[in-house]
């Protein structure tokens, strides 16, 4: 195996950015759903309000795969830096994009397209500058440690 760390980083940033962007669909088809039911509701209150949102399958979904998405988020900001993280992280919004298009058939302007290109070209720059540029964490701690005790 030529880079575990690379491996790892790939798979956990890849189903990240998947888990995002499904959870952002099926989050705003979920939304939508409610904002639709709740018009046809009329005035029926907040525990109507509150019922359907917590019983509704794809905000209940969507919350899911957003939560999948944040915890692998927090689990790569263990190991790797914020600024090579982030905008890796970012690509959800291109892969957002394309799933509003293709899945809710939102209407997407040219300058939205341009948009996630410049996001992609952004990605590509910053996975090609490689990864973990600090110091390890047990390092500082002792070379601190070293400093306080003397």
């Amino acid at each position: 195996m030529k880079n575990p760390g690379l491996i790892k980083n790939a798979i956990v940033l890849s189903i990240a950015v998947l888990s995002q962007a499904a959870g952002n669909t099926i989050l705003s088809k979920g939304m939508k759903d409610f904002v639709a039911a709740s018009s046809a509701q009329g005035d029926a209150g907040l525990p109507w309000m509150a019922w359907h949102l917590v019983g509704s399958p794809s905000i209940c979904l969507g919350t899911l795969f957003l939560t999948v998405f944040f915890v692998l988020f927090s689990a790569a900001l263990s190991w790797e830096d914020l600024s090579f993280v982030v905008p890796i992280t970012s690509m959800g919004y291109v892969v957002s994009l394309v799933f509003a298009h293709h899945f809710l058939q939102e209407t997407v302007s040219t300058k939205r397209w341009l948009g996630t290109v410049v996001i992609s070209l952004g990605v590509l720059l910053v996975a090609r500058s490689g990864t973990r540029n600090t110091r390890e964490p047990s390092a500082q701690t002792s070379e601190e440690l070293s400093r306080v005790n003397s």
